[in-house]
């Protein structure tokens, strides 16, 4: 049985959870709390170096960590990640887009927010990663307008990968109300009959 080392709220983490339940696999969680410095302890860095969440231990006793490529790994040879080389390749340009364009602005800005109670310190950093936020919204507003995926019809780990801080981007102070196709794909991924919520 997996492992998975993570925190509830983490949007990286829940990728993970909801992966797993969309293919029905058994496993165990283990909560570690980031604030509490629980990433930095002799223990977790020898799962990851890097001290992050999340980090999946295989049946084997081995981990891996860093969100999207234990997504890639738990989907591989599944009807979320396609075999045909051109739509593989997008899948894996819209997790990067997740990694660099995405999840810099609207996951920090939820941190800010909604676990750091948006302290007057960080108030201008969070005004600038508005910015950053909403032009990635507007990227994936131009492709949700034109198919009901991110990777056109099929429901792919490039959708649990945007969607984990996407459907929590209010917490970060987002306002989706203009982006109609991002709100659709949220509802969209969410009727999948094996979905399971962030705290579910």
């Amino acid at each position: 049985m997996y492992k998975v080392y993570g925190d509830y709220q983490s949007g990286n983490c829940y990728k993970i959870k909801l992966m797993l339940h969309l293919l029905d696999l058994p496993y165990e969680w283990h909560s570690v709390d980031i604030l509490k410095g629980e990433t930095e302890t002799p223990a977790f860095l020898a799962m990851n170096p890097n001290g992050k969440v999340p980090v999946l231990e295989l049946e084997d006793g081995t981990y891996l960590w860093e969100s999207n490529a234990i997504l890639n790994f738990l989907a591989d040879g599944s009807e979320f990640l396609p075999t045909e080389p051109r739509l593989r390749t997008q899948v894996l340009q819209w997790q990067f887009f997740e990694q660099y364009s995405h999840e810099p602005y609207i996951a920090v800005a939820r941190f800010i927010q909604f676990y750091l109670g948006l302290p007057q310190d960080r108030l201008e950093e969070y005004k600038t990663l508005h910015k950053g936020g909403y032009k990635a919204l507007r990227v994936m507003e131009k492709q949700l307008q034109l198919t009901p995926y991110l990777v056109g019809d099929t429901y792919s780990i490039a959708d649990v990968a945007l969607y984990a801080y996407t459907h929590v981007a209010h917490q970060g102070g987002f306002d989706l109300n203009e982006y109609p196709g991002v709100q659709a794909w949220l509802e969209r991924v969410a009727s999948h009959p094996r979905h399971v919520t962030m705290l579910g």
